[in-house]
């Protein structure tokens, strides 16, 4: 993948898995533009394949989920299929990393993003169209503040596996700085606890490429002494660039492109 390619886009929305908790409700939060509409057997085998490039990167930078596959998404993140991807996502990872000899010195590390990586943000966009809006910083930092995204339970149960097996675990995020504090009580509320590190954004950090800023924070880690076997991300800025892991691991998302 070329670097080049990539331009910082808005964050959307991905997210495959809720806490039965918010299930329900989030059926009934269904914005206009996508209630009372079935795709047609055309859209839906156009829509798929649309994912298809969009996951692989084979479309490179993009912008906007095309109006004919909204309702694909809507229906693509909040049902089964997601799920069944995330699972497999992460059993893939478990299996590699199953296969780690961990030397026991605290530096063998698995990297994993936040945002639709550990914790879901799907509560927040089911009220602002799946994506489908343009995305307002002001109001998702409102709802970031609230500390109440539920986890991915594929990705807490990967997440709980590894630690399990003595990875250390590193959570490399795009988040400033200052939601450190709302971010860890989240964090602990959904399930995750004993990560050795949080980086997020700080003011050095702003304005660089998502690309740019988690390659940097990797290259700090290995000059650390740490070893990074693995990497759990929904965005492959999340996962590319210099000073990768040995195996990354992507998670399925349709719905926006970070560079």
């Amino acid at each position: 993948m070329d670097p080049g390619r990539l331009l910082l886009f808005s964050l959307s929305l991905f997210l495959a898995l809720v806490s039965p908790a918010f299930s329900d409700s989030l059926i009934r939060i269904t914005p206009d533009r996508l209630s009372s509409f079935k795709l047609s057997r055309g859209d839906a085998l156009y829509c798929d394949s649309w994912r298809f490039t969009v996951e692989t990167n084979d479309a490179g930078f993009w912008r906007d989920v095309p109006d004919r596959c909204l309702q694909y998404v809507k229906d693509y993140m909040t049902g089964e299929r997601c799920r069944s991807d995330s699972e497999f996502v992460a059993d893939d990872s478990l299996a590699y990393a199953k296969t780690v000899q961990i030397a026991g010195d605290g530096k063998d590390v698995w990297v994993f993003d936040i945002d639709e990586t550990l914790l879901s943000n799907l509560p927040y966009y089911a009220v602002h169209g799946f994506g489908s809006e343009t995305f307002d910083e002001a109001t998702f930092d409102e709802w970031v503040n609230l500390a109440e995204a539920p986890a991915l339970p594929a990705s807490l149960r990967l997440y709980r596996e590894l630690e399990r097996l003595g990875f250390t675990i590193i959570l490399l995020t795009g988040r400033s700085e200052h939601q450190r504090k709302v971010t860890e009580k989240n964090l602990l509320y959904a399930g995750y606890i004993n990560w050795e590190r949080l980086i997020l954004r700080g003011p050095v950090d702003n304005g660089k490429p998502a690309i740019v800023y988690k390659s940097e924070k990797r290259t700090e880690l290995e000059d650390e002494g740490y070893r990074i076997h693995g990497s759990s991300g929904d965005q492959w800025s999340d996962l590319m660039g210099f000073a990768i892991a040995r195996r990354s691991f992507k998670l399925p998302n349709p719905m926006y492109f970070i560079a």
